[in-house]
């Protein structure tokens, strides 16, 4: 069935809001400033009214009602990982109001009516939008920044991946968390409480802070091998995932294994990639180069000792901003863009 073309006509400035004022609520407020996003008014809805303070800057936080939403143009539903994110409870009714949703929470990514987009690899998936796009999770947008442009080049049959995620992407009391864990471990020796975790993280890395699904895989793997399959639009890519939370503040690292359908070297995966926008080749990638940044870092381009038509590679990237904030703000360009 053809899918319906669906892009709204903007002219001049828009309003816009922003729902949610944690973590990836106030990237999103920094980088629509950044960006000079054509902002008419900005609004920022939570749960409760406060003043929030991002980049010496205060800005009034309102209460989310259906109400708030009246004359929004586009809303950037900061999201949640779970279920039931505030685009559940108030999508419906901002999207009755004219609004254009761009979800960054889990709920809508793999409902068929819904685009699940990063700009740079399927940004025409947005034309078929219903009222809802969907960001991708964070793992995922590291993940498919440089994969991307290799499987369009020469095809992938297998993508092994390993991840190392930073603690900032369960949230700003888990960034606390890995502080204060760590301050009492360097005090006393030992950690005695977890926090935003099942067991401690400081000093220590954790394979089970997800929930177990379905063949003993974690949902975050899960979605990494279900949004990948979406993005690219091929359910034959066999994606292989085992994720992994450290004690990183912020930027995601991914070890990246990738079989291709061609026979591929090295030295044409550099020379691919040093022409990808939004992808950057770095010697050494780490994480405290990647925070802050708005590419994804890639280096440690090798090939496979016993399979000419694989190659491995070491990707960073900032999971509150392309894994996030700047994902979803880029997704609205394309909506203003394209009036």
């Amino acid at each position: 069935m053809k899918k319906q073309t669906n892009i709204k006509k903007f002219e001049g400035p828009v309003t816009v809001a922003v729902v949610g004022a944690g973590v990836v609520g106030k990237e999103m407020i920094r980088i629509l400033v950044e960006r000079k996003f054509p902002i008419k008014e900005l609004r920022v809805l939570a749960r409760s009214k406060r003043t929030l303070e991002v980049n010496g800057r205060n800005y009034e936080v309102q209460e989310t009602t259906p109400e708030a939403f009246n004359g929004v143009d586009i809303a950037l539903f900061a999201g949640t990982e779970g279920e039931k994110g505030a685009a559940v409870t108030f999508g419906s009714e901002a999207i009755r109001r004219g609004a254009i949703l761009i979800d960054n929470g889990s709920d809508f990514r793999m409902d068929p009516k819904v685009p699940l987009v990063i700009p740079e690899i399927n940004a025409h998936d947005i034309a078929w939008h219903q009222g809802i796009i969907a960001n991708p999770n964070c793992t995922t947008a590291v993940m498919l920044m440089p994969l991307a442009p290799i499987y369009r080049k020469f095809g992938i049959r297998r993508i092994i991946v390993s991840t190392y995620q930073a603690v900032s992407g369960a949230g700003a009391q888990a960034v606390q968390d890995l502080k204060d864990q760590s301050a009492e471990f360097l005090q006393s020796g030992k950690v005695k409480s977890s926090g935003s975790f099942p067991d401690p993280i400081a000093f220590n890395v954790l394979i089970h802070n997800w929930k177990v699904e379905k063949d003993g895989y974690s949902n975050e793997e899960l979605k990494v091998v279900k949004e990948t399959h979406k993005i690219l639009g091929d359910k034959s890519i066999q994606v292989v995932p085992t994720t992994v939370r450290v004690p990183v503040l912020n930027a995601h690292s991914e070890s990246l294994y990738v079989e291709t359908k061609k026979k591929v070297s090295p030295s044409q995966i550099s020379a691919l990639l040093a022409k990808t926008p939004g992808v950057r080749l770095v010697e050494n990638p780490m994480p405290t180069e990647a925070s802050g940044q708005d590419d994804i870092l890639v280096g440690r381009i090798r090939k496979d000792l016993f399979n000419p038509k694989a190659v491995l590679l070491w990707a960073v990237g900032d999971n509150l901003r392309k894994g996030a904030a700047l994902n979803a703000v880029q997704i609205a360009e394309c909506l203003v863009e394209k009036s």
